[in-house]
């Protein structure tokens, strides 16, 4: 008898969404400062909920879903630890834009090739690709120019991507409870 495993996506995706959209809601300047509530988000459920969707993602045979999550999750653990370690007396205060600026393009490669990944899949998936490679792009742009408009453009992108997830995460969950398609997905 196989054992019938939940669908450990949607927790993924929300984890993302939801960091995704604070985040961003600061990059398009509504809020001056990271404050220790998007640090949290980015910690637990950016961070440590994505990882673990990612290794439950990894029990059903989900090559692609168990990178994503387990990449993007330590991705936002990491991000956190960018903000925070120099505070600590741990590398370069404030790291220099143009070090963001390649971090955030190999970040933005990696989505590019992970969108290709999302090309046999359904369409709000590759929408979720889509936008964060260009969000990713736009925010390494904005750091390697230290143009803070590109930043607040990629701020607002940012937002959309992340409520992209969201919807993802919530059509996922709906469509499943009810055992048909109430928010499509392509």
């Amino acid at each position: 008898m196989s054992e019938k495993l939940a669908n450990p996506a949607p927790l993924g995706l929300m984890g993302f969404g939801m960091t995704t959209v604070l985040l961003n809601i600061h990059n398009a300047g509504f809020f001056p400062e990271v404050d220790a509530m998007i640090m949290a988000m980015g910690l637990f459920y950016g961070g440590a909920a994505q990882v673990i969707a990612g290794i439950l993602e990894f029990k059903k045979g989900n090559s692609f879903g168990m990178t994503a999550f387990i990449s993007y999750g330590f991705f936002w653990i990491t991000l956190v630890g960018i903000w925070v370690l120099p505070n600590m007396g741990l590398g370069i205060k404030p790291v220099p834009a143009e070090f963001m600026g390649c971090f955030l393009a190999l970040w933005g490669l990696f989505t590019l090739y992970m969108y290709v990944g999302t090309l046999k899949a359904n369409k709000a998936l590759q929408v979720v690709f889509g936008s964060l490679t260009i969000l990713f792009l736009l925010l390494a742009i904005a750091d390697f120019t230290h143009n803070h408009g590109i930043k607040v453009i990629a701020g607002y992108e940012g937002i959309l991507c992340g409520f992209s997830a969201f919807y993802l995460a919530m059509a996922e969950i709906v469509n499943e409870k009810f055992g048909r398609t109430v928010f499509p997905i392509g």
